[in-house]
């Protein structure tokens, strides 16, 4: 079964050409022009996925991610202009699961697309096997090539944060939150310090980091395994 993709824009010439893509890649898609419309359109319609500009003539985009966010788990990828930083910060930290910055390529979409429109599974997965690194989450063991790599507790834990969240966008302030706690959302000189870290114990090379991937202002994401996940 086609999967359905709502396209959230009132710009019809992003309309068109989202709308064209993502037919020709297989999707489904249906259209709104403003947030009230969009939040109808996932009760009624029942989308896979949407796609949301945060300029709308009704309300904001986070407005709409927050009124999705007390009924749905809907995947929602933003699409942002260069000079709405903070916007697309708050917009992740609200519940959206990723952002495509304009002007964007169809080819970044789709590879984001697939990432979202993944399976969100219920039981948490143990062990994680990518490039030849295995990470155990139950066992709190993290190995490359047979040879174990000793990590303190709180860099396991912001591993684990990210590779369980492989090709999604973890917004500095989430990232901070989940492992450290909500008195340490502001510390992102302390966060980088550990990415550092990690970037040194894993990376190949780490001043070329082929896993944990900077997103500048933002977060950071784990590389998504070729093919999906490993």
């Amino acid at each position: 079964m086609r999967q359905t993709i709502l396209i959230v824009d009132d710009e019809p010439q992003i309309q068109r050409f989202l709308s064209h893509a993502l037919t020709a890649a297989g999707y489904d898609t249906r259209l709104a022009t403003n947030g009230s419309e969009a939040l109808a359109s996932v009760s009624s319609q029942e989308p896979d996925l949407m796609i949301l500009d945060l300029g709308l003539p009704d309300m904001n985009g986070k407005e709409v991610i927050e009124r999705l966010r007390l009924r749905s788990d809907l995947p929602v990828i933003v699409l942002s202009a260069h000079d709405q930083e903070m916007e697309k910060i708050m917009a992740l930290d609200l519940g959206a699961d990723d952002f495509i910055a304009k002007p964007f390529g169809i080819g970044e979409l789709l590879a984001r697309l697939r990432v979202s429109l993944r399976p969100r599974r219920a039981a948490r997965i143990e062990v994680i096997r990518q490039d030849g690194l295995v990470i155990d989450l139950d066992a709190h063991q993290v190995s490359r090539d047979g040879e174990q790599l000793r990590l303190t507790p709180k860099e396991f834990d912001l591993l684990a944060v990210l590779a369980s969240n492989a090709g999604r966008v973890m917004t500095h302030r989430r990232l901070l939150q989940q492992v450290w706690g909500p008195a340490h959302v502001e510390d992102v000189p302390y966060l980088r310090v550990f990415i550092g870290q990690l970037r040194q114990k894993l990376e190949t090379d780490p001043a070329r980091p082929a896993l944990i991937l900077t997103e500048p202002g933002v977060g950071y994401r784990w590389a998504q395994p070729e093919g999906g996940r490993a």
